[in-house]
């Protein structure tokens, strides 16, 4: 007995500095852990990261310039502060990969496309053609948002009365609308089965990527090639798009490379890029599949924050509707006119800034390494009273000279809700003017308010993702008074 008493023990000796050898040799192992770092007990950080990822970002910023916070499936380094930012956003592409590091993030292969992943036909597309042709589709986003608000809000049973609204669920299914008019026009931008098909689908991911994450590594592409999602949403959505592909193809074959119609649009643009790279068409699909979830699921969580702030803070529809009405009078529906509503963008900049859709960015691989946005944003350095909502706060900067950096649509290594530098987000462009041009629509046509005795909700974190509350919000159409 004593003698198996021994080898127990011995065993037992052998493991554990084996565990601990093995724990030392991590090459991340110098770098200061938020939690636990020990294998096995780095599944209690992981948990605590999980539920309150909010508080671990902000301890990790104010006790270091480089930590790591444990995930389920990998560790995850964060960066902090602005000259942290600008360091990260400097490293070269040659040593680290941004698209690599999404693709890790997202199990992009899984949950969003196999195939775009890794031939991202729309990333050259909307870093090109789209940007460049924002004006020349600026009408045909108004044109798209004016006959959607009225189809998808609901309609009071008598005048003045206030309707309780799901705000983030309506909003998608406006934005879907509106982006698709882009992407694949009418009339299929309004078919109800397609846009169910987008919207589940962009809010699909989130779910498949959260499932993925607690899958261990060895089995994690046997589990993520059964998972139905992506799948099934490319199935469906090449019924609608497959055809129209067909079709312009032929046109554009048939005239020897020059257009045989006027449909030089997004989906256009997607089908030439196929062809420059010698790619099968139906890569399309996925194309314009990864485009809305990028379009549905950050706009309408954006948006959604913008309104719960319209909602809360009343004393600012005023100005907001006074600037937005003047604009629109001078300059029509037109992208002038969204350009010059200085305090609009700030609004929904300060909106971002406080409540983006992460609370990291600037992602980069090798081990994945990110920025600690929202840490960032509500540092005093970088701006005063950081953790108060001022609504006009970069239309005053703005004022006092600083007329282009502090757009909404510009990043800065102290604003990084779009990423940072050339691997920032390439359609913010696109979803900025959107976003503002629906804003200012609510503005001008609607009252909107929360719940008697109720505040602006609190953002819900689960990791480092942020989303809105489901708290709804009353409309009603617009009084003469402002209440």
């Amino acid at each position: 007995m004593e003698d198996k008493a021994q080898y127990i023990y011995a065993f037992l000796g052998i493991v554990t500095t084996l565990y601990f050898i093995y724990w030392k040799a991590d090459p991340l192992y110098p770098i200061p852990a938020i939690g636990p770092s020990a294998p096995v007990l780095s599944y209690l950080g992981a948990y605590r990261y999980y539920r309150d990822a909010r508080k671990v970002l902000q301890e990790g910023y104010a006790k270091y310039k480089v930590f790591r916070v444990s995930m389920l499936d990998r560790w995850v380094v964060v960066v902090s502060g602005a000259d942290m930012n600008e360091e990260l956003r400097k490293v070269p592409d040659t040593h680290v990969s941004f698209a690599q590091a999404a693709d890790e993030f997202l199990y992009m292969k899984h949950t969003v496309a196999p195939d775009v992943t890794t031939h991202p036909i729309h990333t050259p597309v909307i870093r090109g053609p789209l940007t460049r042709n924002l004006n020349s589709l600026f009408p045909d986003i108004v044109d798209e948002m004016k006959a959607a608000f009225p189809d998808v809000m609901p309609s009071p049973t008598k005048d003045g009365e206030w309707v309780e609204i799901p705000v983030r669920d309506t909003m998608a299914r406006i934005v879907s609308r509106v982006s698709n008019r882009v992407f694949v026009g009418l009339p299929l931008c309004r078919n109800p089965d397609y846009l169910d098909t987008v919207v589940e689908f962009a809010l699909s991911v989130a779910k498949a990527r959260d499932f993925l994450s607690i899958v261990p590594g060895v089995v994690k592409d046997i589990v993520g090639n059964v998972l139905p999602w992506s799948k099934r949403a490319i199935r469906h959505a090449a019924i609608y798009i497959q055809p129209m592909v067909q079709e312009r193809l032929r046109k554009l074959r048939s005239a020897h490379g020059e257009h045989a119609d006027e449909s030089h649009d997004y989906l256009m643009w997607l089908i030439e890029e196929t062809e420059k790279a010698k790619l099968n068409p139906d890569l399309v699909v996925q194309g314009i599949l990864v485009s809305n979830f990028a379009a549905i699921h950050t706009s309408s969580n954006s948006i959604t924050h913008s309104l719960f702030n319209l909602a809360a803070y009343k004393q600012y529809v005023q100005p907001l509707r006074e600037e937005v009405e003047a604009a629109i009078k001078e300059h029509g529906w037109t992208k002038d006119a969204i350009e010059k509503m200085w305090k609009l963008d700030s609004f929904m900049r300060e909106s971002q800034r406080l409540s983006g859709i992460s609370g990291i960015s600037v992602m980069r691989k090798g081990t994945l390494v990110v920025a600690a946005s929202f840490a960032t944003h509500t540092d005093e350095k970088y701006y005063e009273n950081s953790e108060i909502f001022q609504p006009f706060r970069f239309s005053e900067m703005r004022m006092e000279g600083d007329a282009i950096r502090k757009q909404y649509v510009n990043t800065s290594r102290e604003f990084i809700t779009f990423g940072h530098g050339k691997h920032a987000c390439p359609g913010r462009f696109f979803a900025v003017n959107e976003l503002k041009a629906m804003m200012a629509y609510i503005i001008l046509h609607y009252d909107v308010k929360l719940e008697e005795g109720i505040s602006r909700p609190e953002n819900v974190w689960v990791w480092h993702d942020v989303a809105p509350a489901s708290t709804k919000v009353l409309f009603r159409k617009r009084q003469s008074k402002v209440e």
